[in-house]
Protein backbone atom coordinates (compact mmCIF):
# COMPACT_ATOMS: atom_id res chain seq x y z
CA UNK A 1 0.00 0.00 0.00
CA UNK A 2 2.92 2.55 0.24
CA UNK A 3 4.01 1.77 -3.34
CA UNK A 4 0.23 2.71 -4.47
CA UNK A 5 0.16 5.82 -2.03
CA UNK A 6 3.50 7.02 -3.57
CA UNK A 7 1.88 6.42 -6.93
CA UNK A 8 -1.05 8.39 -6.12
CA UNK A 9 0.31 11.18 -4.75
CA UNK A 10 3.21 11.59 -7.59
CA UNK A 11 -0.35 11.13 -10.44
CA UNK A 12 -2.79 13.14 -8.78
CA UNK A 13 0.26 15.96 -7.07
CA UNK A 14 -0.95 15.69 -3.56
CA UNK A 15 0.82 15.62 -0.53
CA UNK A 16 1.05 13.87 2.72
CA UNK A 17 -0.01 15.15 6.43
CA UNK A 18 2.95 17.20 8.11
CA UNK A 19 2.13 14.60 10.81
CA UNK A 20 3.69 11.51 9.60
CA UNK A 21 1.56 9.09 11.91
CA UNK A 22 -1.36 10.56 9.70
CA UNK A 23 -0.73 8.71 6.55
CA UNK A 24 1.10 5.59 7.92
CA UNK A 25 -2.36 4.77 10.26
CA UNK A 26 -3.98 4.87 6.92
CA UNK A 27 -1.54 2.55 4.86
CA UNK A 28 -1.78 0.19 7.73
CA UNK A 29 -5.46 0.15 7.39
CA UNK A 30 -5.42 0.14 3.93
CA UNK A 31 -3.10 -2.71 4.04
CA UNK A 32 -5.14 -4.63 6.87
CA UNK A 33 -8.69 -4.03 4.69
CA UNK A 34 -6.78 -5.80 1.41
CA UNK A 35 -5.30 -8.54 3.74
CA UNK A 36 -8.89 -9.34 4.76
CA UNK A 37 -11.48 -7.99 2.37
CA UNK A 38 -8.94 -8.39 -0.79
CA UNK A 39 -9.62 -4.77 -1.60
CA UNK A 40 -8.23 -1.28 -0.12
CA UNK A 41 -11.57 -0.01 1.95
CA UNK A 42 -11.73 3.22 3.53
CA UNK A 43 -9.84 2.38 7.50
CA UNK A 44 -11.48 5.95 8.46
CA UNK A 45 -14.66 5.44 8.17
CA UNK A 46 -17.63 2.98 10.19
CA UNK A 47 -19.51 0.18 8.07
CA UNK A 48 -22.09 -1.86 9.21
CA UNK A 49 -20.96 -4.42 6.17
CA UNK A 50 -17.40 -4.20 5.33
CA UNK A 51 -17.51 -6.93 3.18
CA UNK A 52 -20.45 -5.53 1.30
CA UNK A 53 -18.99 -1.80 1.39
CA UNK A 54 -15.77 -3.25 -0.43
CA UNK A 55 -17.62 -5.18 -3.01
CA UNK A 56 -19.81 -1.73 -3.72
CA UNK A 57 -16.05 -0.15 -3.99
CA UNK A 58 -17.05 3.36 -3.18
CA UNK A 59 -15.27 3.79 -0.41
CA UNK A 60 -12.18 1.32 -1.93
CA UNK A 61 -9.15 3.54 -2.04
CA UNK A 62 -8.81 5.94 -3.92
CA UNK A 63 -12.59 6.50 -3.23
CA UNK A 64 -14.77 8.03 -5.22
CA UNK A 65 -14.94 11.56 -3.72
CA UNK A 66 -11.19 11.42 -3.84
CA UNK A 67 -11.21 10.67 -7.90
CA UNK A 68 -13.72 13.40 -8.59
CA UNK A 69 -13.11 16.02 -6.15
CA UNK A 70 -9.60 15.57 -4.68
CA UNK A 71 -11.49 15.05 -0.98
CA UNK A 72 -9.51 12.69 0.88
CA UNK A 73 -11.63 11.61 4.37
CA UNK A 74 -8.67 9.88 5.86
CA UNK A 75 -5.92 12.74 4.79
CA UNK A 76 -3.72 10.31 3.10
CA UNK A 77 -3.77 12.45 -0.03
CA UNK A 78 -3.97 16.08 0.38
CA UNK A 79 -4.62 19.28 -1.42
CA UNK A 80 -1.58 22.50 -1.80
CA UNK A 81 -4.27 24.13 -0.12
CA UNK A 82 -5.15 21.85 3.03
CA UNK A 83 -3.91 23.35 6.69
CA UNK A 84 -2.50 20.25 7.08
CA UNK A 85 -0.47 19.04 4.30
CA UNK A 86 3.55 18.56 4.96
CA UNK A 87 6.24 19.17 2.01
CA UNK A 88 6.33 15.80 1.33
CA UNK A 89 4.75 14.07 -1.93
CA UNK A 90 6.23 10.40 -0.76
CA UNK A 91 6.27 8.44 2.69
CA UNK A 92 8.86 5.64 2.70
CA UNK A 93 7.86 2.64 3.91
CA UNK A 94 10.43 3.08 7.67
CA UNK A 95 8.74 6.04 8.08
CA UNK A 96 5.83 3.66 7.92
CA UNK A 97 6.46 0.94 10.10
CA UNK A 98 8.38 3.79 12.96
CA UNK A 99 5.39 5.43 13.30
CA UNK A 100 2.59 2.68 13.22
CA UNK A 101 4.97 1.26 15.98
CA UNK A 102 5.25 4.08 17.83
CA UNK A 103 1.62 4.85 17.99
CA UNK A 104 1.09 1.44 18.97
CA UNK A 105 3.49 1.70 22.17
CA UNK A 106 1.69 5.41 22.81
CA UNK A 107 -1.56 3.62 22.92
CA UNK A 108 -0.97 0.38 24.64
CA UNK A 109 -3.07 -1.65 21.78
CA UNK A 110 -3.24 -2.04 18.06
CA UNK A 111 -4.25 1.50 16.81
CA UNK A 112 -6.54 0.05 13.90
CA UNK A 113 -8.52 -2.56 15.57
CA UNK A 114 -8.41 -1.01 19.32
CA UNK A 115 -8.99 -4.36 21.08
CA UNK A 116 -5.14 -5.24 21.57
CA UNK A 117 -6.39 -8.49 20.11
CA UNK A 118 -4.19 -10.53 17.61
CA UNK A 119 -6.56 -10.68 14.30
CA UNK A 120 -6.15 -14.31 12.95
CA UNK A 121 -6.68 -15.80 9.65
CA UNK A 122 -9.29 -17.91 7.85
CA UNK A 123 -7.67 -21.29 9.05
CA UNK A 124 -7.12 -20.20 12.30
CA UNK A 125 -3.81 -19.04 12.28
CA UNK A 126 -2.46 -15.93 13.19
CA UNK A 127 -0.84 -13.57 10.87
CA UNK A 128 1.43 -10.72 11.10
CA UNK A 129 1.09 -7.56 8.69
CA UNK A 130 3.54 -6.79 6.26
CA UNK A 131 4.06 -4.00 4.96
CA UNK A 132 4.74 -3.63 1.08
CA UNK A 133 6.58 -1.30 -0.53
Amino acid sequence: MTKFTNQYLKNTRTYVSSDPSVPSLVIKGLALHKLELGKPLCPCRYYDDKSAAAKEGYWNCPCVPMRETKTCHCKLFLTEDDWCRGESTSIDLETVKEEVERKEREEGEDVIFGDGEEEEDDDGGGFELEFDE
